[in-house]
């Protein structure tokens, strides 16, 4: 065995109960012997559980993408893309990095001509970006699952089409995925420029100003205004309406749509006029995923109209009470104005500071797009495109290959295909599908297996211990340092109270912990509570008027929690590593935003 603090990729063996787990995997997914001489480690942020067959191709294809943006697109000067492996079904990610000077000179050029292209028109293509993905999802929405009917339809004969109902079978799946691989090369394509305009600036901060803290290098760029609030400020906006029309008894913390929707439309006028609003919100607003849009089973809005109808009440009662249900955006402008002039009046010369201002416009200009692209991509076209590879469950259901519609999930998408021929044949011979429970047993097999998986405790890393992690990424994103190692390393070490992450959101606050994992917890949230979770998801922005402040597991002070917690104005820490496992529901903590520290106060 190693000496390593970590675990070798080629040690770790299977869990018992799931020893077939690598079936539901490609073979270049599988750790290979030379993994061994690389460090690696879990992306729990975007696949924090252990993913069925059909769903890794969100990591597939936002790898693939992500990589060719950074090595071969824009010709990133020091970084290229990622490899990743799967381990008793989580994901392993791995950096390959450019350390040649005379390389990282040649991408430099290419880099910053490419790169400088896009600054210098980013407003005009980003709306241009915000029109292909628009054409994107029409086109996603619009693909027809054929029927396969008794008959094929006359107008084949009459129009002299020459093409029969089962060969669309097989375009229409073709064209479902390669649309949802290009909305990744999309969502890379002005993701990666934004990431580094603000790296850059963070690393001119970090040396013009050794003492600054990292939460105030965010709050330089605080005080922004974007569409992954939208859906939030859409419910405000409902919330309103309904006191306003004196609808607000109707609405029921449970948000049962089947009870809520018929009681609202037996109030005549007033609730037609509030219904109405409700389908203007739902399109496109709802179509927002309940987790971050790796997994099928995190349905939108629109597919559980629970979830938002459950966050009204709260909204209502707030409403009710003449509280302001709005961000607190004007204050953390004037917030920022500050900070940015504290800082400016530092530098000591005019080029230092025609320097500063430079990259501090810059990253103004393209911060939004860090949050905004996330509604297109992870939400409004994943829920499309999960929801549409549930249309090919349907046709596979009504030929019994499959027992379930979303037993498609449990299929490897090469293998969907391979059940969607069987099919296309079956209707062409006039035949039952050859052996089509050949599946049923592998879904079964599969289903068994990712519930043996999900109890596994993946470890945090993997590979050689580096030295140091000097990444910026790794600690803006997932808030990796050494320092994270080396807590990782050791945690049995930590018999502190305290709990070390990254200071968020500025203030200090104590109060009752309550311990999230995923959005069916949500009733558990009472007002005044700190939310401790994994790490949290855009769809969970209506908790955030019940808390006092939030703490997660996974994260940088770049990281969608961080930006959502300084644009509500509630202290955050992020990036702590084990506090779902050391915080207990009910545990009263306190929360230091300013320090990036959580105290436990009592015993469990």
């Amino acid at each position: 065995m190693s000496k390593n603090p970590f675990p070798m990729p080629t040690e770790i063996g299977p869990v018992a109960g799931a020893e077939n787990w690598h079936s539901m995997y490609a073979y270049y997914t599988h750790v290979q012997p030379d993994d061994d001489k690389r460090f690696w480690f879990y992306n729990s942020m975007h696949f924090s559980e252990p993913m069925s067959a059909f769903d890794m191709i969100t990591a597939e294809a936002a790898y693939h993408a992500m990589g060719a943006c950074m090595t071969r697109v824009f010709a990133f000067p020091t970084a290229m893309g990622i490899d990743y492996r799967v381990i008793n079904g989580r994901v392993y990610i791995s950096a390959n990095t450019v350390t040649d000077p005379a390389k990282i000179t040649e991408r430099l050029e290419v880099f910053q001509r490419r790169a400088g292209h896009y600054y210098e028109n980013w407003n005009q293509f980003f709306g241009e970006w915000e029109q292909r993905m628009g054409a994107l999802i029409k086109e996603m929405n619009a693909i027809k699952v054929p029927e396969l009917p008794e008959y094929d339809d006359e107008s084949v004969v009459m129009e002299k089409r020459g093409t029969a109902q089962n060969h669309y079978v097989r375009t229409a799946y073709h064209r479902t995925i390669e649309l949802y691989s290009q909305m990744w090369h999309h969502h890379f394509e002005m993701l990666m420029l934004g990431y580094g305009a603000y790296v850059v600036f963070f690393q001119f901060c970090k040396q013009a100003f050794p003492e600054i803290t990292d939460q105030n290098v965010a709050r330089m760029v605080a005080g922004i205004d974007v569409l992954m609030f939208r859906p939030d400020d859409e419910l405000k906006k409902l919330a309103r309406l309904a006191v306003e029309l004196k609808l607000d008894q109707l609405f029921t913390s449970d948000g049962n749509p089947a009870v809520i929707l018929p009681a609202v439309k037996a109030q005549g006028e007033a609730g037609a006029r509030w219904l109405a609003a409700l389908e203007t919100s739902r399109d496109p607003w709802f179509n927002i995923s309940i987790g971050d849009g790796f997994y099928h089973y995190e349905r939108s809005w629109n597919d559980d109209l629970s979830v938002p109808l459950s966050a009204l009440p709260h909204y209502i009662t707030l409403v009710k009470q003449g509280e302001s249900l709005e961000r607190p955006t004007e204050r953390l402008r004037e917030e920022r104005k500050r900070i940015i002039d504290e800082y400016r009046s530092l530098l000591g010369s005019d080029d230092e500071r025609a320097a500063f201002d430079q990259m501090l416009a810059v990253s103004h200009l393209v911060f939004p797009y860090v949050e905004d692209h996330k509604f297109y991509c992870e939400h409004w076209l994943t829920t499309s495109f999960f929801n549409k590879v549930r249309e090919f469950g349907s046709l596979l259901q009504r030929y019994e290959v499959l027992d379930r519609q979303d037993d498609i999930f449990q299929l490897h998408y090469t293998e969907v295909e391979q059940a969607l021929a069987n099919v296309m044949n079956s209707w062409a011979a006039g035949s039952p599908p050859s052996n089509r429970d050949h599946f049923k047993p592998i879904v079964a097999e599969r289903r068994a297996m990712l519930k043996v998986l999900a109890e596994w405790q993946a470890p945090p890393a993997i590979g050689p211990m580096p030295d140091n992690i000097e990444d910026p990424a790794l600690q803006m994103l997932w808030g990796i340092t050494t320092e994270t190692l080396h807590s990782w390393a050791a945690p049995d070490l930590t018999n502190s109270n305290d709990l070390k992450g990254y200071a968020a959101s500025a203030g200090v606050v104590e109060g009752v912990a309550r311990v999230l994992r995923s959005i069916t917890d949500f009733g558990e949230i009472q007002e005044g509570d700190i939310l401790v979770c994994p790490v949290t998801h855009p769809s969970w922005s209506p908790l955030f008027s019940k808390l006092k402040a939030a703490v997660s597991d996974i994260g940088g002070t770049m990281s969608h929690m961080a930006i959502v917690a300084r644009e509500y104005g509630m202290p955050a820490v992020v990036g702590t590593g084990s506090a779902t496992k050391r915080i207990q529901s009910g545990q009263r903590i306190r929360v230091d935003g300013d320090r990036g520290i959580v105290t436990i106060l009592d015993a469990a």
